[in-house]
């Protein structure tokens, strides 16, 4: 345990900082993009590229199966297991990519051209876009067994200098697309396509070159087949309900509101998406052991880890999100200057959606590790459904668009409610122990943090002070509880001796 301790410290920092350099990006991009294109193109390219997503559930349930199914062999020690799940995966998400590609062409292209609520005048380039999104998503599909071993082998040097080329390509967008003479929103898509097209092959040519496990052959264990299509299935369901809850709902807002609400919803979803991906690569980084540990039936550091992984991922996302939602307007203006009505409420309830997301993540992969989700999956998915007529009554009786995350975020607590009751029921997790150990504690640092934050900015006068102050103010607020009551005993002499051996390194 110690060395993975070491592995999970070190690699969570080389993810920390990767994410920075991403998450800046990100918020450079999406400026620079947004007033190139205009808020009307914007609007068109996030709703467009979401009618082909409305089928991501199929790649990102596949996804879920191959990274437990890989994970389990790896954590058994099971090389042969471990090769034949990758050549599985690679048949099975090859098979996706061209489902996608023939609903995409048929059920898409209808719900294209009847439903969306696009500009006459930008129709013929929106078809364009929709027809590069659906490259741009089977790419995505065929990456995943590659992406999925280079997590399993916990390779996460890798995956931050593949993180560095993929900022550059995108920073190369970003500064060619005023350059480009022809219609900007085509040019933009055929570009993303381009940089999907080449991390794919990165993706491909390493893995091939690293792992031994990663050669395809032909594989006849039809048990295998079978499990994996189970497990695929079972998640497959919640995925079609979170699809219909983000891409769902944002084509409500569009038949409703139109696409300038469609880019205050984009633009939040790319603030939110930056954040979040903080939020992944830190559980990026413990999810492998989580499942490993679990399938070697080492059940004490598989539960110590689910609590650490929740108090911990919680914590780290809500140093960037607490001052990003106070200063939410200020920032906007910042980086957008005028950003289209309802942004500040949309990026407001996205982030507190996240933060539910942060204690939820640890505890989705541990019901995954069992391999038995049937029961989980029936209601959650029929809790993550709801969010669809809930919404269409929102916004039927004419309440603010606003009401889409407010009732996505009702529904998630529920969601984390029942997470934890279901470990509780399934593998013995203490529930009572885990809103000891981990609810109650990050509620107290997350409500003190806000009271002293906020009692601090607004003794400041200027906007920059007052972002200046309620950075620093909540980073140190944060980490002061976050030790103080976040970390327990062991914790605490872990994080001693971890940072003692970096001092004797250096």
């Amino acid at each position: 345990m110690p060395s993975n301790n070491a592995r999970i410290a070190k690699n969570t920092i080389l993810l920390y900082f990767r994410q920075i350099l991403i998450l800046l990006v990100s918020l450079y991009t999406v400026r620079v993009v947004l007033e190139t294109l205009g808020v009307e193109d914007y609007g068109i390219f996030n709703v467009v590229s979401g009618v082909v997503l409305l089928f991501a559930f199929l790649p990102a349930a596949m996804a879920s199966a191959t990274r437990r199914f890989l994970n389990f062999a790896l954590g058994q020690n099971d090389m042969e297991q471990a090769r034949n799940v990758y050549s599985v995966s690679l048949i099975l998400h090859a098979l996706i990519a061209a489902l996608i590609i023939l609903l995409a062409q048929t059920v898409g292209l209808w719900f294209f051209h009847t439903w969306l609520n696009i500009p006459s005048e930008r129709q013929a380039a929106a078809f364009i876009v929709y027809q590069l999104s659906i490259m741009i998503t089977a790419m995505g599909v065929l990456q995943v067994p590659y992406n999925a071993t280079i997590i399993a082998y916990e390779k996460m040097s890798f995956f931050a200098a593949l993180s560095l080329i993929e900022v550059l390509l995108r920073l190369g967008i970003v500064f060619l697309l005023p350059l480009i003479l022809l219609d900007k929103l085509i040019a933009y898509a055929a570009f993303i396509c381009i940089a999907v097209i080449v991390i794919f092959l990165v993706h491909k040519i390493y893995c091939n070159r690293t792992f031994k496990i990663a050669r395809f052959r032909y594989c006849t264990d039809k048990n295998l087949f079978g499990r994996l299509l189970g497990f695929f299935t079972w998640s497959a369901f919640g995925e079609v309900a979170n699809v219909s809850r983000v891409h769902g709902t944002n084509m409500l807002v569009n038949i409703f509101h139109g696409v300038t609400v469609n880019a205050a919803m984009g633009i939040a979803t790319q603030v939110n998406a930056a954040v979040y991906q903080f939020l992944s690569s830190f559980q990026t980084v413990f999810n492998p052991q989580i499942i490993k540990l679990y399938s070697a039936k080492e059940y004490d550091h598989f539960m110590r880890l689910v609590f650490r992984t929740s108090k911990i991922s919680f914590c780290l996302l809500l140093f960037f999100v607490l001052p990003l939602y106070i200063n939410a307007e200020f920032v906007l203006r910042l980086w957008l200057g005028n950003a289209p009505e309802y942004t500040v409420a949309f990026i407001h309830l996205v982030l507190s959606s996240s933060l539910l997301m942060a204690i939820a993540g640890p505890l989705l992969v541990s019901i995954q590790a069992t391999g038995d989700i049937k029961k989980y999956q029936l209601i959650t998915s029929c809790l993550i459904f709801a969010n669809l007529p809930l919404s269409l009554f929102f916004l039927w009786i004419g309440f603010s668009p606003v009401w889409v995350l407010i009732t996505r975020i009702g529904l998630d607590a529920l969601i984390l409610v029942w997470q934890i009751f279901f470990l509780g029921r399934k593998i013995k997790l203490p529930v009572r122990r885990f809103f000891c150990e981990v609810v109650v504690p990050i509620f107290i640092i997350m409500g003190t943090t806000i009271l002293t934050t906020v009692f601090i900015y607004n003794l400041f006068i200027g906007e920059w002070s007052k972002l200046i102050a309620s950075c620093i103010i909540s980073t140190i607020t944060i980490a002061c509880l976050m030790y103080c009551i976040g970390l327990n005993k062991q914790e605490k002499i872990l994080f001693w001796n971890w940072i003692r051996t970096k001092l004797a390194a250096g």
